[in-house]
């Protein structure tokens, strides 16, 4: 498998607009755990208010890797030996020192070079939401470049979050809201770091020609790539795997 999509897709089937139950959710990931699909998955989400939840679903099968939502970094964290948390998110920090990858939540238009250094110099990495069920959760190309290169150039790992099922920039015609695509985003981080403009692959909706530029990032910059952008989590694993297909850019899996 193409590592620039490895561990890629981060499971979030209990948000919306999926809200799978939890017990469908976690046996689906735990399927997926060991179907062809494997390579793909990043960490299965949860928030800390259904951890209560979470912990029944998994009880009695391998402990399930989670990235854990809370609502600062510095909330104490459960344990509980059907979960293994990997890593940990949340929109506020008021001191984290602890040994878990961890991802602060920031809105798109407040993320600056001087932000960014911030979260690198404490360790932490960067969290970017791109969608939601409003039209403006969704930051714009140019909004969205400017997070992008700021946290590329300032040497930050980051994740995003919402509205990143489909592979190409596009308009859902049930809602008119615009949304990005993973492809998209993917290009325009190996932009970022060759110094190129990254607004215009945010912006490009010609699928074949994003998936040709993408299906072209060298071994080299594909290690580059994901170093930055780490993962992106989405309430369906089936749409962005179909996405990949379509475009020739992963083999048929089981």
């Amino acid at each position: 498998m193409n590592p620039l999509f490895t561990g890629l897709l981060d499971d979030a089937a209990i948000f919306p607009p999926g809200d799978l139950p939890m017990p469908d959710a976690v046996r689906a990931h735990r399927d997926r755990r060991e179907s062809g699909l494997a390579p793909l998955l990043g960490p299965f989400i949860c928030t800390l208010a259904r951890w209560d939840e979470l912990v029944a679903a998994t009880a009695g099968g391998p402990p399930l890797r989670v990235s854990l939502i809370l609502p600062d970094l510095a909330t104490e964290l459960p344990e509980h030996p059907s979960v293994e948390i990997v890593s940990v998110e949340a929109p506020a920090v008021s001191g984290y020192g602890g040994a878990l990858t961890a991802y602060h939540e920031i809105l798109c238009d407040e993320i600056t070079a001087t932000r960014v250094a911030a979260l690198r110099d404490a360790g932490l990495r960067l969290k970017i939401r791109t969608g939601g069920v409003r039209a403006d959760a969704f930051p714009s190309e140019a909004q969205l470049a400017r997070a992008l290169w700021s946290a590329v150039r300032g040497g930050l790992s980051f994740k995003l979050t919402a509205g990143l099922h489909d592979p190409i920039r596009h308009r859902d015609p049930a809602t008119g809201f615009e949304h990005h695509g993973y492809l998209n985003v993917i290009l325009a981080t190996a932009r970022a770091l060759q110094g190129y403009d990254i607004e215009r692959a945010l912006a490009d909706q010609d699928g074949d020609r994003v998936a040709n530029a993408v299906a072209g990032i060298d071994e080299v910059l594909v290690k580059a790539v994901r170093h930055h952008f780490v993962s992106f989590g989405t309430c369906s694993i089936s749409q962005p795997v179909d996405g990949l297909l379509r475009f020739g850019l992963l083999e048929a899996v089981l």
